[in-house]
């Protein structure tokens, strides 16, 4: 008779974390899927449609798992969450982010499950000068809307996890080989055609954010989930790259792969950035761009990560280096211009349209 394989949940299992965790565990366990958009399929996951902003939904979707697989649960994944870069109103992080969790965390209290693994961001954290790290006991201060709705759901969670154990993963950027990484792949989108914003800088150019490859995160979260037993019952663990890229380094970098010369970025006063925002995003027949006013006042937020926890407690480091990664991502986009930008859901512009990929 075949072993019966223990259970993991993922919600959030079509998103882009979502399914390459998914298909690292459905290896060695039965993967149960949640997401209210279902899409692509792996053998030995199984994807439900749930919706974390109903309440029905949620309750509809644990009770089938709990029918068919019974009520143990090695993990539950939780890496479904409201996110916008436009702005979005906050009543979606609410309900989506804040009481989706909730929601889920009371009717988990039916299982017998061993752990509950969070997505959160480094962005809960106040930014800091260049030189120094971030750890997990720096200070929490979320700027905008979707740091501050992991803060809250942190919070549930430490409140609400009843016998679960409990890992926040407050996270880096992350990228991949296609590079899937918006911030990154509109600053080379603005270098490529030569746009005059990938000249000007609304801060520090000095200054930067930690990023880590996809493949690092999902060893992460395997590692989280075969260590589960001997975790704390709380944990927080900051997960990226030690190495922080100066934004003017990767504007030289990607200035020496696309165009092979000197890139100049110039820094912009933080007022006059956002008058050029606003008047990029309102006015007719200007092509708008990536850049909203909001985020001038983050543009130059500098993040470096301490992760001696990470490896203290998975004996996890980084495998992959932002700064390996430029050189295939811009062969990429040499070769194909325009299956890149599809690939990195970017609106080309008219030069670049009338290429050939």
């Amino acid at each position: 008779m075949k072993e019966k394989k223990e259970v993991i949940l993922i919600a959030g299992c079509s998103g882009r974390i979502g399914f390459k965790a998914a298909e690292r565990f459905a290896k060695k366990y039965q993967v149960v899927g949640f997401d209210v958009f279902l899409s692509g399929s792996l053998p030995g996951v199984e994807l439900i449609s749930v919706d974390m902003g109903s309440d029905e939904s949620v309750e509809e979707g644990l009770d089938y798992v709990l029918k068919k697989y019974g009520p143990k649960l090695v993990s539950v994944i939780h890496l479904a969450a409201y996110y916008n870069f436009t702005g979005g109103g906050w009543g979606h992080y609410q309900r989506i982010t804040v009481d989706g969790t909730e929601r889920l965390l009371k009717g988990l209290q039916k299982f017998h499950c061993d752990q509950f693994i969070f997505s959160s961001t480094m962005l809960v954290h106040a930014p800091c000068a260049v030189g120094e790290k971030i750890t997990e006991e720096s200070p929490v201060v979320p700027k905008w809307q979707y740091p501050k709705s992991k803060v809250l759901t942190e919070d549930l969670i430490r409140k609400k996890r009843g016998d679960m154990s409990s890992v926040v993963m407050r996270i880096a950027g992350v990228y991949d080989d296609h590079c899937h990484s918006i911030p990154l792949s509109n600053q080379i989108q603005r270098i490529y055609e030569n746009q005059l914003e990938g000249h000007v800088f609304a801060g520090d150019i000095t200054h930067g954010a930690s990023f880590m490859h996809m493949d690092d995160l999902i060893d992460a979260i395997e590692l989280t989930v075969e260590k589960r037993k001997q975790l704390p019952k709380e944990l927080v663990l900051l997960l990226g790259e030690a190495e922080t890229l100066s934004y003017d380094t990767l504007q030289r970098e990607f200035s020496r792969l696309i165009h092979g010369k000197e890139w100049k970025t110039w820094s912009l006063p933080k007022p006059l950035a956002k008058i050029g925002a606003w008047v990029k995003q309102k006015l007719p027949f200007v092509h708008k761009t990536f850049i909203q006013p909001w985020m001038i006042e983050l543009a130059d937020d500098h993040y470096e990560l301490d992760i001696t926890k990470a490896k203290q407690y998975l004996g996890w480091i980084p495998k992959k280096k932002l700064k390996n990664m430029l050189p295939l991502w811009i062969d990429q986009l040499k070769k194909e211009p325009l299956a890149w930008y599809d690939e990195n859901k970017l609106k080309p512009s008219s030069w670049v349209a009338k290429q050939k990929s």
